[in-house]
């Protein structure tokens, strides 16, 4: 079995952050393609992420807010995509439901982390290109969203 990976200043692993970011991903891509209630959703998939050495309470936040804000995640998205959010690939587009969900309601976790999990997670498991796609669109997002943030990190 593996062993949890070093942990930051903060107490967080970010091992295990990343692996309850996969799992909420494939999480919230089965909610996209089947639908379903959170609870349902976050059983079917706890299951495994108990197995897999990750942080269980990050992975059910994530899982939790994304489907209770996902109107206004897409909304809040919106003026960034080229196209409509149903236009947007279901592994992308859940993606960037978790990673604006990260940007919006989890000022703990910084913006640069939050945006290259996102592009890590879409190269694993997107469309060829798709984590450029993913990339363009939350910089622009984070920009916007955590702009003392990212004004902050460029003096």
């Amino acid at each position: 079995m593996s062993r949890p990976g070093p942990r930051r200043g903060d107490g967080v692993d970010p091992v295990l952050r990343a692996r309850a970011r996969r799992r909420a991903l494939q999480a919230i891509y089965a909610w996209q393609m089947a639908g379903g209630t959170t609870q349902g959703v976050i059983a079917q998939f706890a299951h495994e992420q108990a197995h897999e050495l990750a942080d269980l309470e990050y992975f059910e936040d994530l899982v939790r807010g994304v489907m209770a804000h996902s109107n206004a995640l897409d909304q809040a998205l919106l003026p960034h995509l080229d196209r409509t959010v149903a236009e947007v690939d279901q592994i992308e587009r859940a993606v960037l439901r978790i990673a604006a969900y990260e940007l919006r309601h989890r000022p703990d976790v910084p913006y640069r982390v939050v945006i290259n999990e996102a592009i890590e997670t879409a190269k694993r498991f997107g469309a060829e290109h798709g984590h450029t796609y993913v990339n363009g669109v939350l910089d622009r997002a984070a920009l916007e969203w955590r702009a003392a943030e990212a004004n902050a990190r460029s003096r």
